[in-house]
């Protein structure tokens, strides 16, 4: 991991200035003059080290090689794998921030991002590819920097925050904001509440029918303690060794302001119809999050732009777990 120090003011899309920021990033694969560049945007709880959690798309010998690319990948602002976010020292006070880091929305993380492209010498970004809360990013650049983007890869994402998204982070902020050490200002705080809200998002990152199928019991005569009840439990547990209450809370915010019409008549039709970039757009069958539906929508406004639709148990999680048929069509329409 690298990191990009910006000892100047950042302006937020608020109004807000964090005084400095810092993006942690990855990259794979060499730099030159004429290299195709491949930059990843990543979505909620993920880093900058694309080629760990997306295996089977980025990597040696996958569909996104380093041999062939100069792949990069930055950690959104925010987050707490590396960039500046709510544990980060504010230099104000020599204190991490916690309650006191302001709302950042997607625009501000792709200003990051584009701040890093000119300290890279990056003139022309070959790929934007992001899933999920990665895609909303690549929607943003797209619009902000259309002569710096030539090609997008979407998946199971969509052009604004949807009223079924915003209720289910509300959803799991309540659930932080019930747990009686959120208010204590220490990295742990709010673990347990990040422990539940994590078990609501799971409930809409897979669906009915993946849980059914692998948490089942076998065992009929059980009156407790049942598989999936612990599955959820291991979920929890899992990401609060990884992640903060602080950040859930933060980022989930910043997906519910993504909307790409704000400041531009609101007219989401006529900001996509703008969107001139050869684009391919990846919908998961089961997907009750991000539904289908959203990416179809995405397809018929954008005038150069292919939609594939794979069927996939996995719900939202299918544009990562699935990366091998993922792999199959981006290879195919990377090749025509």
């Amino acid at each position: 991991m690298q990191t990009f120090h910006i000892k100047q003011p950042f302006q937020l899309e608020s109004g807000e200035i964090l005084p400095e920021i810092t993006i942690a990033y990855h990259t794979y694969g060499t730099l030159k003059p004429n290299s195709k560049v491949v930059w990843v945007c990543h979505a909620l709880t993920a880093n900058s080290d694309a080629a760990d959690w997306w295996k089977g798309v980025i990597g040696e010998g996958d569909v996104i090689n380093p041999q062939e690319y100069f792949i990069i990948c930055a950690n959104i602002l925010g987050s707490c794998y590396g960039s500046t976010g709510p544990l980060s020292t504010d230099p104000h006070t020599g204190q991490p921030y916690y309650h006191n880091f302001p709302l950042i929305t997607i625009r501000d993380m792709v200003q990051a991002h584009i701040l890093l492209r000119k300290h890279l010498g990056i003139d022309q970004i070959w790929l934007l590819m992001g899933g999920s809360m990665g895609g909303y990013q690549c929607l943003e650049w797209s619009v902000m920097e259309p002569s710096v983007i030539h090609q997008l890869f979407l998946l199971a994402t969509s052009p604004t925050e949807s009223a079924w998204g915003i209720a289910v982070h509300t959803t799991q902020r309540l659930a932080i904001e019930t747990d009686a050490t959120w208010k204590e200002q220490r990295p742990d705080a709010g673990a347990a509440g990040l422990k539940a809200a994590r078990a609501v998002g799971m409930l809409t990152y897979r669906n009915y029918g993946i849980m059914v199928k692998h948490q089942t019991d076998p065992d009929h005569s059980k009156l407790d303690n049942y598989r999936a009840s612990s599955y959820i439990h291991y979920q929890g547990e899992k990401l609060v060794k990884r992640f903060n209450a602080f950040t859930y809370w933060t980022l989930t915010k910043s997906m519910d302001s993504h909307h790409l019409g704000r400041g531009r008549n609101g007219d989401v039709e006529a900001v996509l119809q703008n969107i001139q970039q050869r684009t391919l757009i990846v919908g998961i069958s089961s997907d009750i999050l991000c539904p289908v539906e959203e990416q179809r929508f995405i397809q018929r406004q954008l005038p150069n732009a292919s939609l594939i639709e794979i069927d996939s148990a996995y719900g939202h999680d299918g544009f990562m777990v699935e990366g091998k048929m993922i792999s199959e069509e981006l290879g195919r329409w990377l090749k025509k």
